[in-house]
């Protein structure tokens, strides 16, 4: 697992991504956040790309996370950066998980 973390220049974590393989050429992505008073300015971004480009270091094709319905921000931002529903939902303790998915292109 690779985590990265994003902090401010005092020194606060104010943003998490971590991924890991899930099979082959396929990547999980998880423990996306970002502080609510630094949103919308980038970081959820730089983390997401940055997780993406580790997975394509691995040899990923595609890439996979899941969310909860309750985070309609969340839902609206993996939209905007290339992730579509699966249609597949997982039960976490009785909370429905929708995944995501999304290929990854190789630059170049």
């Amino acid at each position: 697992m690779q985590i990265f973390v994003a902090v401010s220049m005092d020194g606060s974590v104010i943003g998490t991504v971590a991924c890991h393989l899930s099979g082959p050429e396929r990547g999980h992505i998880r423990g996306m956040a970002v502080d609510p008073a630094r949103q919308q300015i980038g970081i959820g971004k730089a983390l997401l790309d940055a997780a993406e480009a580790e997975l394509l270091t691995r040899g990923c094709s595609s890439v996979t996370l899941e969310t909860t319905r309750v985070l309609t921000g969340a839902e609206r931002f993996y939209e905007k950066n290339g992730y579509r529903l699966s249609g597949t939902v997982f039960d976490f303790f009785g909370m429905p998980l929708y995944e995501y998915v999304k290929e990854l292109k190789r630059a170049g």
